[in-house]
């Protein structure tokens, strides 16, 4: 009888650069030992998803395209503690760069790579006004909590 496939998923709930950092280092590692690795992003999670990586007007109506705005994409993702006015997620990820570690991006397209699971929380989305095509095409869903407590199920689950 073959072994059962060992889960993890991650609640990726930080739109922080150092916890995305972190999020993806552990799932790309996991799915790299053959991990099946869900990862489900909610609220300032999803802009890590979204397609337009920096300051865009997304959503529907006036104060979700605003919050949009100001939330930013992947590009813009402040380091949770010392942001220095965005000037830390920049040091951070040349030093990364410096002593060849991968950053964040690069973590992104490992995690791609391997197999990992993305999906992105409908009620979040549904709060800022973003749908399944403002976010990146890896995103398999968008669904709700009793979808990602089923998919889940069985592993170990991570909340970052």
């Amino acid at each position: 009888m073959a072994e059962k496939k060992k889960k993890l998923s991650i609640i990726v709930f930080s739109g922080d650069y150092d916890k995305a950092f972190a999020a993806f280092t552990i799932a790309s590692g996991a799915a790299a030992l053959n991990y099946e690795v869900n990862l489900f992003f909610t609220f300032f999670g999803l802009n890590i998803l979204k397609k337009k990586r920096g300051r865009a007007f997304l959503g529907k109506g006036f104060w979700a395209r605003s919050f949009g705005f100001l939330l930013g994409g992947r590009n813009v993702l402040p380091l949770s503690r010392l942001n220095f006015a965005g000037l830390s997620p920049v040091i951070l990820g040349a030093l990364a760069k410096s002593r060849n570690v991968a950053g964040v991006d690069e973590l992104i397209d490992a995690s791609i790579k391997l197999g990992v699971n993305f999906y992105a929380c409908e009620t979040a989305g549904h709060i800022l006004g973003l749908q399944k095509e403002d976010f990146l095409p890896e995103v398999q869903k968008v669904i709700g909590i009793g979808s990602f407590l089923e998919i889940q199920d069985g592993g170990t689950t991570l909340f970052i």
